[in-house]
C-alpha cells in the first residue's frame, strides 16, 4: 500500500500529505526509547523533508571524514605521517587514525622487502691490472623516514656508493687476491657501504655484498691466461726445486757429519800414531845407545823384512844368487788372498850372514865370505 495516496488527506495532518512511514501508527511518538531516536536522526537526514542540498552536503562531509582519518598499514609496510608536509610519526603494521586531509596524510614504504642491485664494473688493481668485477648488493629500508626525506633518491645513492666502495677495496688489492680470495674484500666493502650509507642519510641497510665475478677483460684474455700458466709452470718449479732441496740437505748434511766424524777419526788416530812413534824412537835412541850393535842389527833385519814382505824375488847377499820367494797364499788351488799383508818369514841366514861366519863353524850356514865385506860385520 503506497505511503501517500493522491487525493486523500493524511490523517496525521492538514497538509494533506500521506502518512510518513517512520511514524508509528495511531499517532504515537517516540514510544521506542533510545532506537526511536536513532529512527528518527535517520529519518531527518535521509528521509523526505527540509534541508535541500545541504543535507547532501553533510552526508559526503561526513563520509569523506570518515574515510580520511582511518588508514590500514600493511603487514610489509611502515607509513610515514606527514602533517602540512613535515614527518611527525612513523606508523606500524595495523589500523590507525589521524586527522583529515589536508591536516595529515601518510605515506607507506615497503620497508621488509629485500630489493638486490647488481652491476659489471672495470676496475684497476694495486698492481697495475684490469679486472672485471660483478657485485651483488642486497639491501632493504631501515628507516622510512630518513628514506623519503633524508637523501634525494636513496636507492640511486646507493648504487654510485656501492660502485665506488668496490673500486677502492678491489683498487687496494693485488691481482691474486682479486681472483682467488674476494670473500674478505666482500666484507670490507659491505661495512665501508654501510657507513657511507649513514653518512648520506638514506635509510637502507645493507644486509650482504658479494663480489661474483672477477675476469680478465676479453681483449687482454689470451695474454692474462699465458701469464697464468707461466705462474703455474713457476709455482711447478719451485716446487720441484723445494723438494729436491728438502731430499738433498739432509743427505749433504748426512754426509758432512760422516766426513767430520772420519776426519776427527783420523785426526785422532793420527796423533796416537805421532805419539807411538816418537815414543817408540825414544825407546830405540834409549836401546841403540846401551846396545849400538844389537840394535843396529835389529833394525836392519826389521827393515829388509817390511821391504821383502811385498816382494817375489830376493838378492843373495854375495850378489850371485837369485832365489824365488813365493808370495804368502801363492800357488793354492783357486787363486790366494792377494791382499794378505801377513809378511813371510824369512830365515836369518837368508836375510842376513852370520859376520865373521867360515866353513868350518859347526850350526853354521856354509857361505862363501863376502869379497867386500870385512870382519866388522855387514852394516
Amino acid at each position: 500500500m503506497a505511503w501517500n495516496i493522491p487525493g486523500k488527506k493524511n490523517n496525521g495532518g492538514p497538509s494533506g500529505k500521506g502518512r510518513s512511514p517512520w511514524k508509528p501508527s495511531g499517532g504515537r511518538s517516540g514510544g521506542g526509547g533510545a532506537f526511536d531516536g536513532l529512527l528518527d536522526s535517520l529519518r531527518r537526514l535521509f528521509g523526505g523533508g527540509g534541508g535541500g542540498p545541504l543535507r547532501w552536503v553533510g552526508i559526503a562531509l561526513a563520509i569523506w571524514l570518515a574515510f580520511s582519518s582511518f588508514t590500514l598499514v600493511g603487514e610489509q609496510q611502515r607509513g610515514v605521517v606527514l602533517r602540512f608536509g613535515q614527518a611527525v610519526r612513523v606508523m606500524q603494521p595495523g589500523p590507525h587514525f589521524k586527522a583529515p586531509w589536508p591536516i595529515e596524510r601518510v605515506v607507506k614504504v615497503n620497508a621488509t622487502s629485500i630489493r638486490t642491485f647488481s652491476n659489471t664494473v672495470p676496475v684497476l688493481t694495486r698492481d697495475e691490472n684490469i679486472v672485471v668485477v660483478s657485485l651483488n648488493v642486497q639491501y632493504r629500508v631501515g628507516d622510512p623516514e630518513l628514506y623519503l626525506f633524508g637523501t634525494r633518491d636513496a636507492s640511486r645513492v646507493l648504487e654510485q656508493v656501492a660502485q665506488g666502495v668496490v673500486r677502492e677495496q678491489v683498487g687496494r688489492s693485488d691481482l691474486d687476491t682479486v681472483l682467488g680470495a674476494r670473500g674478505p674484500l666482500s666484507a670490507l666493502a659491505a661495512k665501508q657501504l654501510q657507513d657511507s650509507l649513514d653518512i648520506y642519510r638514506t635509510g637502507l641497510i645493507v644486509t650482504e655484498l658479494n663480489l661474483q665475478d672477477a675476469r680478465p677483460p676479453e681483449e687482454v684474455k689470451p695474454a692474462f691466461d699465458a701469464v697464468n700458466s707461466a705462474q703455474q709452470v713457476q709455482e711447478s718449479l719451485v716446487n720441484e726445486a723445494r723438494a729436491y732441496a728438502a731430499k738433498i740437505v739432509p743427505e749433504a748434511r748426512g754426509e758432512a757429519s760422516r766426513t767430520r766424524t772420519v776426519a776427527e777419526g783420523y785426526k785422532t788416530a793420527a796423533i796416537a800414531r805421532a805419539t807411538g812413534d816418537a815414543a817408540r824412537f825414544s825407546l830405540l835412541l834409549d836401546a841403540y845407545r846401551n846396545a849400538p850393535d844389537v840394535t843396529r842389527k835389529r833394525l836392519w833385519l826389521e827393515t829388509v823384512q817390511q821391504v821383502l814382505a811385498g816382494n817375489r824375488k830376493v838378492i843373495g847377499g854375495d850378489g850371485r844368487q837369485l832365489i824365488y820367494v813365493p808370495m804368502t797364499g801363492q800357488g793354492r788351488s783357486g787363486g790366494g788372498d792377494a791382499n794378505n799383508n801377513n809378511p813371510p818369514v824369512l830365515p836369518a841366514e837368508v836375510l842376513s850372514p852370520t859376520v865373521g861366519a867360515t866353513r868350518d863353524e859347526p850350526g853354521r850356514s856354509q857361505r862363501t865370505p863376502r869379497p867386500t865385506r870385512g870382519e866388522g860385520g855387514t852394516r
